[in-house]
């Protein structure tokens, strides 16, 4: 994990916290905006529904301290190794890739399964991606699961998404957007397998790792 935070990494710690800063000043305003709300008619007078770039400011948005807290540790966790292998403007275009993929999926999901009107919020789909990225390209380094349980990257990411699947298809922890997280997942693979060169579309860059 590098001390020397890259920049794109640097730059998204800094918007997330100042955006988290503005929402303390201004309330629910922001989200009225620019959280990701479903699809179709709004049932609120005050909340307009869905608008195209809700698709990247969902991520942007947080609900709590602890909320921008454990992301913004993920994000210095996992974003600088792999903005450092990637690169700069590869590892930007794959967090929004992921993030927007996740938004997709999670109004897929609302849209067909969903119950009720409630706007989806959080920087968790780039850093699912990010969390995915880690497991593919360093499989063997190791995670201290809670601060004190050593586990190989790969292990942690295959078990840590078969939770979230359980949990989104159970429900049994409500209140978070889990199928959110697994599209930052799959949107993440399909990047980096594009990258190698394992899809049928041919990449211009090819990821050896």
């Amino acid at each position: 994990m590098p001390l020397d935070t890259p920049p794109i990494t640097r730059a998204l710690l800094i918007a997330n916290v100042v955006v988290y800063l503005l929402q303390q000043v201004m309330g629910d305003a922001l989200l009225v905006h620019f959280a990701l709300w479903p699809l179709g008619p709004s049932p609120y007078g005050n909340v307009p529904g869905f608008e195209a770039w809700q698709l990247v400011s969902y991520a942007f948005l947080h609900g709590s301290f602890a909320h921008i807290a454990f992301n913004m540790l993920a994000l210095w966790m996992f974003g600088g190794p792999i903005e450092q292998l990637f690169g700069s403007r590869p590892f930007l275009l794959y967090y929004f890739v992921c993030a927007v993929g996740a938004a997709l999926t999670q109004l897929a999901v609302m849209h067909f399964f969903g119950n009720g009107y409630y706007p989806t919020l959080g920087a968790s789909g780039g850093v699912f991606g990010l969390l995915l990225a880690y497991g593919m390209m360093f499989p063997h380094a190791r995670i201290l699961v809670y601060f004190a349980i050593p586990m190989p990257a790969w292990l942690f990411v295959t078990l840590y998404g078969g939770l979230e699947l359980y949990l989104g298809v159970t429900g049994t922890q409500a209140g978070v957007a889990h199928f959110a997280h697994l599209g930052g997942l799959a949107f993440g693979f399909l990047l980096i397998q594009y990258w190698r060169g394992r899809l049928p579309w041919k990449p211009r860059r090819v990821l050896e790792r």
